[in-house]
């Protein structure tokens, strides 16, 4: 006679695995970090990205491939948006990453000032091309600062009897390292963002002298983020750490490459060594140490 789970418990804990095993197929450093979270909120995070995949696949090529126009792009965005709201509400939907995620959401606090931006920002792909400043500043926002402030609202709720609300200085840390995240994959991918998505979310980081700048901002923002991590639950910490101090490696080499070299990139032993470093308790490294 099976003791497993059963009915929406069931259902759910499918959610969480179909949730783990889109990240696992798309992002190995992700997947090594989420690894050093502890049992409390690690599902959560990984439902949290895996839902941000689902939606940026819609605009980054998938759907287009599949002959979806950009109207079409939009409705399922649009569609997909609608219909976390509502898992959100009813605590059910049909589609696992959705299901898994609105799950995490009701759990840890995570409403619409959140999400809504995410979507805004989703849908900027689909007819922006080129940002400046101000755009860019916007586009961050909702791709990847309000990413962070998930993960915090999770860091900070995951099992908790009620979701409560993070200190202002959580809030500018999740923020800053999510955008210090998002400017170093812009950097990485700006030749391929170019090429094969016709994007420039830099303004010209292609010139030596606004790539300097876009690293000055990216080290300013990774150190701000460094000084509150350790304010963080204590199964948070080392993953957090690490995926800080995996970014500051990429930071560093990508100071170290001219524009236009191949994708930088972590050797795995490398990867490795910052995971145990974090592990064993470590403060988070300085992006050029």
């Amino acid at each position: 006679m099976s003791t497993g789970p059963t009915g929406l418990a069931l259902y759910s804990r499918t959610a969480d695995d179909a949730a783990a095993a889109v990240i696992q197929r798309y992002s190995t450093s992700f997947g090594l970090a989420a690894r050093l979270l502890g049992r409390r909120p690690r599902p959560h995070v990984r439902n949290i990205y895996a839902l941000v995949r689902v939606a940026d696949e819609i605009v980054d090529g998938p759907a287009h491939d599949a002959g979806l126009t950009a109207e079409r792009e939009r409705a399922v965005l649009d569609a997909l948006e609608t219909e976390v709201m509502d898992a959100i509400t009813t605590g059910f939907s049909a589609n696992l990453v959705v299901h898994a995620f609105a799950r995490t959401a009701r759990e840890c606090g995570i409403g619409a000032e959140l999400i809504a931006p995410f979507f805004a920002s989703m849908r900027t792909d689909i007819d922006t091309a080129a940002h400046d400043d101000l755009s860019h500043d916007a586009y961050v926002y909702g791709s990847a600062e309000v990413v962070g402030l998930m993960c915090l609202q999770v860091f900070l709720n995951a099992g908790m009897s009620a979701p409560a609300r993070p200190a202002t200085d959580l809030v500018e840390g999740a923020r800053r390292l999510g955008a210090a995240f998002q400017d170093v994959n812009f950097l990485r991918d700006l030749a391929d963002d170019a090429d094969r998505l016709g994007r420039d979310y830099l303004d010209g980081a292609a010139d030596d002298e606004r790539r300097i700048a876009v690293l000055d901002r990216i080290d300013a923002d990774l150190a701000a983020a460094a000084s509150v991590i350790p304010h963080l639950p204590p199964d948070c910490r080392a993953a957090v750490t690490a995926a800080h101090d995996l970014f500051a490696e990429l930071s560093r080499r990508l100071r170290l490459s001219p524009a236009g070299a191949p994708r930088v990139r972590v050797p795995d032993g490398v990867k490795a060594t910052l995971a145990a470093r974090a592990l064993l308790g470590r403060p988070p490294k300085g992006p050029r140490s």
